[in-house]
């Protein structure tokens, strides 16, 4: 699985003894916005000047854990800066390789199968541990935290309770009238509609893809979707009352929070990141995005106060 990677620029830094690996994300994450994703501009992060650049999806969990993980570093005297908001896996792993950004929150799950369309373990140790095998040649990831945050399939409870829906496959039935709501690499990837056909032997009439977050919750809450594809943690669920369907055959995989850096950078941000992990549960990361995506708090605001809260800062 190992591929080459661009020469590592120049840092500040101790280089890492061992070239371990990297690469990927969850499987929810979106394609990027306008303009050049790995400017140093891009998304809403700082100027990418910084001795270590903390990236991100173009979502907002990866947007809030950049910063805390920037945070994180700051504190412990490492100068670190974000850029956020670079797009979906295959734009911002490609930042990554390249070296315009170091550091990324990244899920275990989703990064392995990006890396090894076989990959098939669900425990969450297994499932750690695989990951560091199928890594490419380059970077590596810390140790992962306790939270957790998966692909989901959702209703409205309107919807669950006229089809009698608990679980994914009772979607079986009626899919082919149905209407999913995905990010647009939902299509192809294997966690998404290849994975609901070949585990479930679901097929959606149609699809419509849609950006993470407000898009798509909104169309499902609208009905122009009948099922949308939903990160767990997202507030959005409990707000608006909707109906996670169980994974029974547990096709989302375990997909714990995780960083992932480029080999130069490790020894310099491994204490600081590991430190996060350490405190980091779901249920404070949904407290938090239930303050950014909710309440509209900044999440660097919300980042400091978890850092604070937890003696990281």
């Amino acid at each position: 699985m190992s591929r080459s990677v661009t020469p590592l620029r120049p840092r500040r830094i101790r280089t890492a003894a061992l070239a371990l690996t990297a690469a990927g994300a969850l499987t929810l994450t979106a394609c990027g916005g306008g303009g050049d994703p790995l400017s140093s501009d891009s998304g809403e992060g700082g100027d990418g000047s910084g001795d270590i650049v903390v990236g991100s999806a173009d979502f907002s969990e990866s947007i809030l854990l950049a910063h805390i993980y920037a945070g994180a570093l700051d504190a412990e005297g490492v100068d670190a800066t974000t850029k956020t908001g670079i797009g979906s896996r295959e734009v911002y792993l490609k930042a990554l390789e390249e070296g315009s950004v170091d550091v990324l929150p990244e899920y275990t799950g989703g990064l392995a199968l990006y890396n090894d369309e076989d990959f098939a373990e669900t425990d969450p140790e297994k499932t750690y541990e695989g990951l560091k095998e199928v890594l490419p040649e380059g970077m590596v990831v810390l140790e992962k935290s306790a939270a957790e945050n998966k692909d989901s399939m959702v209703v409205t409870k309107e919807t669950a309770e006229k089809d009698d829906l608990e679980a994914v496959e009772d979607l079986k039935g009626g899919a082919a009238d149905m209407t999913l709501g995905a990010p647009s690499e939902f299509k192809t990837r294997a966690q998404g509609i290849p994975g609901l056909e070949k585990t479930y032997g679901i097929t959606f009439g149609d699809f419509r893809p849609l950006k993470p977050g407000q898009a798509t919750n909104g169309a499902l809450k609208n009905g122009q979707i009948d099922v949308a594809n939903i990160f767990s943690t997202d507030p959005a669920i409990p707000e608006n009352g909707f109906v996670v369907l169980e994974d029974s055959k547990n096709l989302f995989g375990s997909q714990n929070v995780v960083p992932l850096v480029r080999t130069d950078a490790e020894d310099t941000v491994a204490d600081a990141l590991d430190g996060v992990s350490e405190k980091l549960t779901t249920e404070k990361l949904q407290e938090m995005l239930t303050r950014t995506d909710v309440d509209k708090e900044d999440p660097e605001k919300v980042a400091e106060d978890f850092l604070k809260e937890e003696g990281l800062a």
